[in-house]
């Protein structure tokens, strides 16, 4: 199977030979973006592991998806896009491992531009560091974060007045640009090799598969076992009890009249067992 992989970055076409496998044209492509995007996302979220598990996330997505990728006009901006809605997802924030600041950068500048990073909105930091980090125009920068031109515009305004409030160095583009990928750049971010993304990217589709199929084996189990011991006809409730009515209550035990008294009397004086019991009485 070959593949064709043809990717922009910053105003220039890099094309892969057609001669490429799927992997081997994974693997470039990691290779060719992968760190840089590590570096990048780190501007985001201020996180030097988040920045990594987001870019593998990304990358393991698009191995998923690798068809679909490969012949996308883009491959790198659609790893790139979704790295960055990885990293700035909101649930990070529920992590236990999250909860805490990372230690800061070491050099004063830095840590001044980042916490003026940080402290924009999330979608002005990402149009920030897209087309003053990255190098992107403003129509692809619009496109890649979901907004209109003049939006992604007057996100870029807002947050370039903002830095330059708090940093006001900031305030030539120029030297933003520069800054930006000097604090990147000072970081000790490594990507890890693309062998394992992918691998993990595998077992965790093998993982859903399982469980998918699993869980579908349940449903058809239960339902099967449903219909074999459900009622095939009606079956009226059982009405409430009631207490019966009309019906005398037992009279209690009272002296016996003149007749009873006679009656036992009789009784008494009759012989009680042998044989003359069975010969009837003469008048």
């Amino acid at each position: 199977m070959y593949v064709y992989v043809l990717y922009h970055t910053k105003g220039r076409t890099v094309t892969q030979s057609p001669t490429l496998t799927p992997t081997q044209a994974f693997d470039a492509l990691y290779a060719f973006c992968a760190p840089a995007l590590v570096r990048q996302t780190y501007l985001l979220t201020g996180r030097r592991e988040l920045a990594r598990e987001s870019v593998e996330r990304a990358f393991q997505l698009a191995w998923q998806k690798w068809p679909e990728v490969a012949q996308d006009r883009d491959p790198a901006g659609w790893v790139r896009a979704t790295a960055y809605e990885c990293a700035l997802s909101p649930w990070h924030r529920f992590r236990p491992r999250y909860l805490y600041p990372e230690p800061p950068p070491a050099d004063p500048g830095d840590r001044v531009l980042l916490k003026a990073l940080l402290g924009l909105p999330p979608s002005y930091r990402r149009t920030l560091v897209l087309y003053d980090g990255v190098g992107l125009n403003l129509p692809e920068t619009a496109a890649e974060t979901e907004a209109s031109t003049p939006a992604a515009a007057s996100r870029l305004t807002h947050a370039r007045a903002e830095l330059a409030a708090r940093v006001p160095e900031l305030a030539d583009p120029e030297v933003l640009h520069r800054r930006l990928v000097e604090l990147a750049s000072t970081q000790r971010l490594r990507a890890q090799k693309p062998e394992p993304v992918r691998t993990h990217g595998e077992r965790r589709n093998r993982f859903w598969t399982r469980a998918a199929i699993t869980f579908t084996v349940a449903i058809i189990g239960s339902t099967a076992l449903t219909l074999r011991t459900a009622p095939t006809h009606y079956e009226p409730p059982l009405a409430p009890a009631q207490a019966v009515r009309g019906v005398p209550p037992k009279p209690a035990l009272g002296p016996l009249s003149h007749t009873e008294q006679q009656l036992r009397a009789k009784l008494r004086t009759e012989t009680a067992n042998g044989p003359e019991r069975l010969v009837p009485l003469t008048r």
